[in-house]
């Protein structure tokens, strides 16, 4: 008990009147940054080590095996069960997202969940550094403390989320940009004689500087359909790797014509007039909402200087008459 008492001291005189907390919270992340890979670490699959034996004996590297199937990071399989949401709906929807966002990646859902563990952890131990050498000797409140201390491993768990949904939207409006230039391409493409399937790789070719999310978005599509797989099914895929309504509006028109056996040129050239006047639709949307926008700062920059210029002078005339009077 005198022991107890003797520790307390300590910390309350090093830390201040928190530093039995702060102890103890930093004990608790030591504890579970060392007991947490142990609890993760799981058993090698022996299937996994028979195959891995079979290609030593073989001479081939487990290396080449797994490029050449394509299989996960091993080093993160065994923190599968951590890195992954277990719930099959949720992981599809982190991995729909993540690849509309650009990462297209087998391990890009463990990455995104590594990520948040770390950072979280990471801020965490880093605001709890900054409370211990700058805020422990004066006066603070409980509030405070949580937020000094649990604040900055808060932002650093939602920072991975925010980043992944501005990619996400900054490369749908990418696409929206440069579709309707690559429809008037392809238009072109198939009325000088070409297939859809070359016009689709030509057009890939043609947009990649200026638009390379669309152009990458395109050529998946050329190297899924030479690989021998259904055009709508390969269509409907892109639709909803991107995320934008205006593809998913051109998958539809595209996989009808093929079902009805109408023109294919006929529908882009009305489809891309189409795009093309939403696309002028929407700059002139962005244009009408400018002067509002712009309504808040012209007052804040405005009104001011005007008052001061207008009012100025009467209020310091106002005061000197007041001077005057109590003398």
């Amino acid at each position: 008990m005198k022991l107890l008492t003797l520790i307390t001291d300590v910390l309350t005189g090093a830390l201040g009147p928190f530093g039995p907390v702060i102890a103890v919270g930093a004990l608790g992340v030591m504890l579970v940054l060392a007991v947490l890979p142990i609890m993760l670490k799981q058993k090698q699959d022996p299937l996994n080590k028979l195959k891995q034996a079979n290609l030593a004996s073989k001479g081939q590297a487990p290396s080449n095996e797994r490029l050449r199937s394509g299989s996960r990071n091993e080093k993160l399989d065994r923190y599968a069960s951590f890195l992954e949401p277990q719930d099959e709906k949720q992981l599809s929807q982190m991995r729909l997202t993540l690849m509309q966002a650009g990462y297209r990646d087998k391990d890009a859902v463990r990455y995104f969940h590594f990520a948040q563990f770390a950072l979280g952890i990471g801020l965490l131990l880093l605001g709890v550094i900054y409370f211990v050498l700058f805020k422990s000797g004066e006066e603070v409140s409980t509030q405070q403390t949580i937020m000094y201390i649990l604040g900055p491993g808060g932002v650093g768990y939602m920072l991975p989320k925010y980043w992944v949904t501005k990619r996400q939207q900054k490369r749908q409006e990418e696409i929206m940009d440069g579709f309707p230039d690559s429809l008037d391409m392809m238009l072109v493409c198939i009325e000088a004689g070409q297939s859809m399937d070359q016009a689709i790789i030509r057009v890939s070719n043609e947009i990649r500087a200026s638009y390379p999310a669309l152009a990458d978005e395109f050529q998946i599509v050329s190297l899924q359909i030479k690989a021998g797989r259904d055009k709508a099914s390969v269509l409907n895929e892109m639709a909803e790797r991107c995320g934008v309504q205006d593809i998913s509006s051109f998958v539809t028109v595209l996989v009808q014509s093929q079902t009805f056996g109408t023109s294919v040129g006929e529908a882009l050239r009305v489809y891309a007039a189409e795009m093309r006047d939403k696309r002028v639709m929407r700059a002139e949307e962005k244009a009408n909402k400018l002067p509002t926008k712009m309504t808040l700062a012209t007052m804040m920059l405005t009104v001011p200087p005007l008052l001061i210029i207008l009012v100025g002078p009467s209020a310091l005339g106002i005061m000197k008459l007041f001077e005057m009077a109590g003398k």
